[in-house]
């Protein structure tokens, strides 16, 4: 039988056991730690982690590259946010928040901080002009669609991925409810691509970008190997545009950029370089060691 918690009138900080993420886990903010992070040789500056929301960012920096800006050029370091990198005292200068991905500009004057990855895409996209629509009404659809993805992700995520694969006491509760907000979620996507290509019609954009990651990677990628038990399958329109998505070359590599999971070949711990694709990959890293 399931112990019946009480909560008490004021909650206190006592190291409450949060599974894997008992050491990063905690209830203030600010730095634990100096430590100042690096700037390579390009402007655009990422520190970030190969998790959904870091995905997002180095797609849409590879899908730049692969149209030909070059001041798309950026270095990606990796953030250990299980090392606690995050809470580092030069991470909390560009991101308050503690959160990856965060990107420095260096290319204005003083450098321009981005955080949220949201934030993020939009900043990139009206920098450079492309994967965002300039008329009003297509804008503002995709921006709906952006803020959607921010907005029900982390009932996704820290609901149910949480829950359903990260917790080390599984509860049928907590599981119920948020497997219905996914599975409704996913379903909102997949009548939105009954009659669309992508997510705002037949352009690819920064909506397909941000959605992509977290419901492309639920229903194709094994993302907490929920496939089965969300019946993915079914959902046939969500599973055709995560497919096509998945097949774009810049897409491929961003997936790999600050990889920490998955084949070898696939993890580029940092990237600094497009030649880092062929020569930097973990697999060829460890061969040499």
């Amino acid at each position: 039988m399931t112990e019946i918690y009480t909560p008490p009138k004021v909650w206190k900080w006592e190291g409450q056991k949060q599974g894997r993420f008992t050491s990063t886990n905690r209830p203030i903010a600010g730095p634990t730690h100096d430590k100042e992070l690096p700037v390579g040789k390009h402007p655009l500056q990422l520190y970030s982690l190969g998790t959904p929301n870091g995905v997002k960012v180095t797609v849409l920096l590879e899908e730049l590259l692969a149209m030909g800006h070059t001041g798309a050029e950026y270095d990606a370091w990796l953030i250990r946010i299980g090392d606690g990198d995050q809470f580092g005292s030069g991470f909390v200068d560009v991101n308050p928040n503690s959160k990856i991905p965060a990107l420095m500009d260096h290319s204005t004057n003083p450098p321009t901080r981005v955080f949220e990855s949201g934030a993020i895409l939009l900043y990139l996209a009206e920098k450079f002009g492309e994967f965002l629509p300039s008329d009003a009404a297509g804008r503002t659809e995709c921006l709906n669609w952006l803020f959607w993805q921010m907005g029900s992700a982390p009932y996704l995520g820290g609901g149910f991925g949480h829950f359903y694969a990260y917790a080390e006491e599984k509860y049928k509760y907590p599981i119920d409810r948020f497997t219905m907000e996914a599975k409704r979620q996913i379903d909102v996507l997949d009548r939105r691509l009954a009659n669309n290509r992508y997510i705002c019609g037949d352009k690819y954009t920064i909506a397909d970008m941000a959605i992509w990651p977290w419901y492309g990677g639920v229903v194709i990628l094994g993302q907490y190997e929920a496939e089965e038990f969300l019946d993915a399958s079914s959902y046939t329109n969500v599973v055709r545009w995560a497919e096509e998505i998945h097949a774009r070359e810049a897409v491929k590599r961003g997936r790999m950029v600050n990889r920490l999971r998955g084949e070898l070949y696939e993890q580029l711990h940092e990237r600094h370089d497009a030649r880092d694709f062929e020569t930097k990959t973990q697999d060829k890293i460890e061969a040499t060691e």
